[in-house]
């Protein structure tokens, strides 16, 4: 009599890859609607170049390595950095750096280190960074959010496709005609001008708890991060230590000196801290493994956010503060090893 044997893992998952990722996307596309209602339609082209370009990119990087390519290209991995990235990169982006980002996020950052897996940097912030790095003229043409009347130009949707494909806006008017500064940029200018919070604060860009436009992204962003937790595809741990410290640290600053450090709000509601905390620092492949381990990389995340903000040369610091973390994670993991189900823990 023949008896069929299986092999493990006998229990079936009720994730996979697949399913995380989508739920992901998913947990993005209020923020994403809210992104395209305050700064127009160039979110949504960055997306539709960065995705084209991820999947071109991870099908030539597995052709390479001679490894099966719908598999990999179907799991929605290189689809959801491509959207992180393109979240970061300003609404008006030449469709080259858009290509030449998320190329370094996907050959480089991911597959140089072995693929899904393996990577010890996040491949989107990874990408970010070196984009700030080598254009940083590129990297700050910001639109005014609707709702702020800055006597800038409005600019369309053909106008938008036109500066991200051409590199210009017609010949109506210049491009300093239709950027402004972030909130952080105009803080940090401020801030060096010898002028107190509260004269900042009267600026139009700045709303109710942070930059105007922002601080309703973030709020859906919020929300987002909150049904990734309901469906259980993050855990509390890292997005909970990096709100709270960076809450923690600009409280305490505030409280020592209102008229020159911003209120944790600010810090909150502006930028991109929310999406770091919900999606980007609570990636398992960068991230710490143990329960203490992902308190103390979360931790560090926000006081880095924070430090890099206020005495660092870039505003927002999201990508410098989730990359000095990764490489700190080894050493969080060799520290705070998880203990194995059946064993004691040896003091």
């Amino acid at each position: 009599m023949y008896f069929k044997v299986l092999s493990s893992p006998f229990l079936k998952p009720k994730n996979n890859i697949t399913k995380v990722m989508l739920h992901v996307l998913l947990a993005l596309l209020p923020a994403l609607i809210a992104y395209i209602w305050y700064f127009g339609w160039g979110i949504f082209f960055n997306i539709i170049i960065a995705c084209l370009s991820a999947i071109m990119f991870e099908a030539f990087a597995l052709k390479v390595q001679d490894k099966p390519i719908i598999p990999a290209i179907t799991d929605l991995s290189a689809i959801v950095t491509a959207v992180l990235l393109a979240f970061a990169l300003p609404p008006l982006c030449a469709w080259w750096i858009t290509v030449f980002g998320t190329g370094f996020a996907i050959l480089i950052a991911k597959h140089l280190y072995g693929g899904l897996g393996y990577n010890i940097f996040n491949p989107a912030m990874a990408a970010y960074v070196v984009l700030l790095i080598s254009f940083p003229k590129e990297m700050v043409v910001w639109l005014a959010p609707r709702g702020v009347d800055l006597g800038l130009e409005t600019v369309s949707v053909a106008q938008t496709i036109e500066y991200i494909f051409r590199g210009a806006i017609g010949n109506a008017y210049a491009l300093d005609a239709v950027t402004s500064a972030t909130p952080l940029d105009i803080l940090k200018t401020d801030l060096g001008g010898m002028q107190t919070m509260q004269e900042i604060k009267t600026h139009p860009l700045f709303g109710s708890m942070g930059g105007h436009g922002w601080e309703w992204i973030n709020n859906w962003l919020a929300i987002g991060g909150f049904y990734l937790l309901a469906v259980k595809v993050i855990r509390w741990h890292i997005p909970a230590a990096v709100l709270v410290s960076l809450i923690c640290i600009a409280t305490v600053f505030n409280i020592y000196d209102p008229g020159h450090y911003a209120k944790a709000t600010f810090h909150v509601f502006t930028g991109a801290a929310i999406l770091c905390a919900f999606f980007i620092a609570t990636d398992p492949v960068t991230a710490a493994t143990s329960v203490k381990g992902r308190i103390i990389y979360g931790i560090g995340i926000g006081l880095l956010i924070y430090i890099i903000r206020t005495w660092g040369g870039y505003p927002d610091a999201i990508a410098f503060a989730v990359l000095l973390m990764n490489m700190c994670v080894p050493l969080i993991d060799y520290y705070f090893k998880p203990i194995a189900y059946g064993h004691k823990k040896i003091k």
